[in-house]
């Protein structure tokens, strides 16, 4: 997910404030029209990516006018209701479409929640939360929220752990299915980032979204999670293709932007293409480089990735 879990990170009704990605939708959205081509994929920005733009609304229309067509904000829960429509507004305005915002957020110093413990209270906290992110969800217009499965209780095995996971899991699902809700679960990396969690592959991520077994629990493939985890990228998203629900990219080492690391992010998004992905796919990773330079680095790099 995040750089520190990122200090990162329009109307009313769902439906409404979350447009198909397609140049159709864009060119009829009206309003502040873009002054750039569209790119062929959804990429997301969030706040900070074009920082010297202004504040959070300002940094939306600057997106749009580069043809970005999504927009992604972990902190949205936080932030006060008002500030929360007016993005939406923002969003639907330029024919955006919101991406994910986190539903349930680890404590990361605690190493909390651990839902596979034998205490049922961290679970009933978790559950507590998708219920609360459901307003959020509406006001804002996702359809996707991103959730972390916790630490591992190094007291219980993990055969156990795994499976009150996709219990837990199962009832989370339940409980947003019918607002056209998925929870998109994020497994993170052990080596560099977030040791001590209890997903960390795609892999494993599957299994768990394959026990849940329901509409409302997908997996959040982060690619440069899964690059220093378990690499073998294009592989994998075919073989969980079908519990994989949300994308974001960031390139390794760094967490920058494509082009910055390993990752061969042109490949990538050929794949998708071909496999017809018209989704959300978020920027989460910094900028290479400070100030308005980094800025129009950022949009250089995913027009060469977006153009192959």
């Amino acid at each position: 997910m995040s750089l520190t879990r990122r200090t990162v990170i329009a109307t009313g009704l769902a439906a409404a404030a979350a447009p198909a990605l397609s140049a159709g939708a864009h060119a009829a959205a009206g309003k502040g029209s873009s002054n750039a081509a569209y790119f062929s994929l959804g990429y997301a920005p969030h706040e900070g990516s074009f920082a010297s733009r202004g504040a959070l609304l300002e940094q939306i229309a600057f997106a749009a006018d580069q043809g970005f067509r999504a927009w992604e904000d972990n902190e949205a829960a936080k932030r006060p209701v008002e500030q929360q429509e007016a993005m939406a507004r923002a969003l639907s305005q330029r024919g955006m479409t919101m991406g994910v915002f986190v539903a349930s957020m680890p404590k990361w110093s605690d190493f909390r929640p651990v839902l596979g413990s034998n205490d049922n209270g961290d679970r009933e906290a978790f559950l507590a939360d998708i219920r609360a992110s459901i307003a959020v969800a509406k006001r804002l217009g996702a359809r996707h929220m991103t959730v972390v499965t916790g630490f591992m209780d190094r007291k219980v095995p993990e055969a156990i752990q795994t499976g009150r996971i996709i219990d837990c899991m199962r009832r989370a699902g339940d409980i947003v299915a019918p607002h056209g809700l998925t929870l998109v679960m994020e497994p993170l990396n052990t080596r560099t980032n977030h040791p001590g969690v209890f997903m960390h592959s795609i892999a494993q991520g599957y299994a768990v979204a394959r026990g849940a077994n329901g509409p409302g629990v997908k997996i959040l493939a982060d690619l440069y999670h899964e690059q220093i985890q378990s690499g073998n990228l294009i592989p994998t998203l075919e073989s969980c293709w079908a519990e994989i629900g949300y994308i974001q990219f960031g390139d390794n080492p760094g967490r920058k932007e494509p082009g910055t690391g390993e990752i061969n992010y042109a490949t990538i998004t050929r794949w998708l293409r071909a496999r017809g992905y018209d989704g959300v796919i978020g920027m989460e990773h910094g900028n290479s480089v400070p100030g308005r330079e980094g800025e129009e680095r950022l949009i250089a790099a995913y027009r060469a990735i977006d153009k192959t």
